[in-house]
């Protein structure tokens, strides 16, 4: 473990507002080439300790083409929420992340890994917060301009059921994205 993973391991900067108590969820390494920006983790996750442990990652590797091996493999993947810890249940789903979380720690994360390549923006928050000049955009439209963000971003919807009801309403997000998306990934790689 490094020292900045210690260091977030030990973050308490949350805590009062934590009904489930802190558990931050987080991986990186300086050898890091894809970086998977998401909103927080959800209880599955805050139980397991492992990053998109859930139905959604799931999903989100068959978009990407990752595997499990590949995706957890900190060498290749940096997995980087916008809120480390499990912010809780809300009416209709999780509460958003925390807002004291990425100011405390993104720019750290970024300098631990130099080499990412491409940054994968999965959900609002993460698009709101490395996409500014797209606030007020919704996400439909921010995501059907993905190659207005590439090479750095890729804009995505957040893999969560819900995303079945996304792409029933925008095929092209499945006929057009999602082959780019696997070829992106595998570009950082390269």
């Amino acid at each position: 473990m490094t020292p900045l993973h210690r260091e977030i391991a030990a973050c308490r900067a949350c805590e009062a507002h934590l009904p489930h108590g802190t558990r931050p969820v987080v991986q990186v390494s300086v050898r890091s080439r894809l970086a998977i920006v998401g909103q927080a983790p959800g209880s599955k996750v805050h139980a397991s300790g492992v990053p998109w442990d859930d139905a959604s990652g799931d999903r989100l590797r068959e978009w990407t083409g990752l595997s499990r091996e590949e995706m957890y493999d900190p060498e290749f993947v940096a997995l980087v929420p916008m809120g480390f810890c499990y912010p809780g249940k809300a009416s209709g789903g999780d509460m958003p992340p925390r807002k004291e979380c990425a100011p405390l720690w993104h720019s750290r994360v970024w300098h631990a890994a130099p080499q990412v390549r491409l940054t994968l923006l999965v959900g609002t928050y993460a698009q709101a917060a490395y996409l500014p000049q797209t606030r007020g955009m919704p996400l439909t439209r921010r995501v059907r301009a993905f190659e207005t963000f590439l090479p750095r971003y890729f804009p995505l919807p957040h893999p969560a059921w819900r995303s079945t009801l996304f792409m029933r309403a925008n095929p092209w997000f499945e006929d057009e994205v999602l082959p780019i998306l696997r070829e992106a990934v595998s570009a950082a790689f390269a």
